[in-house]
């Protein structure tokens, strides 16, 4: 029996999916990763993508850097393919910025590459992306005594063990993915807000 969700115990009425919509991620290779691999291009480019469009100064406001530093690795995701010009939010003389895909998708060959700089990128984006889950999961721990009662019910944190195959734990994550990108075109309602979904998914020793 999986367990209870640690803020929500009572059941929650479920809404009615619509068929799968596949987002548009960029497939990260050796080349690309490298680019990417720096916790502030990481968190730049996670700022776009939730967020929308921003300039540089707006990122650095958010973020808590320099103009000049989120402006130079905003110029690097760029030439890496990471985001593009959004010229139509741009008002003046600012340089206005957003993600090119929907999301990022790791090769975990990457991790085992002969190349020990590629290794080393895929340690760096992992880390960084795990550190930015934890810091997410933190901030709404902090602030969910501030959300109305629907949406804390709305929540979710919870844990669950399975025995499974290296094949099932994967189909599953597939089948998980796919269950919640089902929902990404749900027609508009009264009350949305944009929701963050983690999943998890290792082996560990019980020994």
């Amino acid at each position: 029996m999986p367990e209870k969700n640690a803020l929500n115990p009572e059941p929650i009425e479920p809404v009615e999916p619509v068929e799968p919509v596949e987002p548009q991620v960029r497939m990260l290779d050796a080349h690309s990763l490298r680019g990417l691999a720096h916790p502030l291009r990481i968190r730049l480019l996670g700022a776009l993508r939730l967020h929308g469009p921003a300039t540089a100064s707006r990122l650095a406001e958010r973020l808590g850097e320099s103009s000049g530093a989120t402006s130079y690795h905003l110029r690097q995701l760029a030439a890496y393919g990471f985001v593009e010009d959004a010229p139509e939010h741009g008002k003046g003389r600012e340089r206005w910025w957003r993600a090119s895909h929907d999301g990022t998708g790791f090769d975990e060959s990457l991790i085992h590459s002969g190349d020990p700089e590629t290794r080393v990128a895929a340690d760096v984006f992992l880390s960084e992306i795990a550190k930015m889950h934890a810091q997410e999961l933190a901030t709404w721990m902090n602030e969910a005594s501030s959300w109305p009662q629907d949406w804390r019910a709305g929540s979710d944190l919870s844990d669950f063990t399975l025995r499974l195959t290296a094949g099932q734990s994967l189909e599953l994550i597939h089948k998980l993915h796919d269950l919640i990108n089902s929902y990404r075109d749900l027609p508009p309602a009264e009350g949305t807000e944009t929701v963050r979904f983690h999943t998890h998914a290792f082996p560990h020793h019980t020994e």
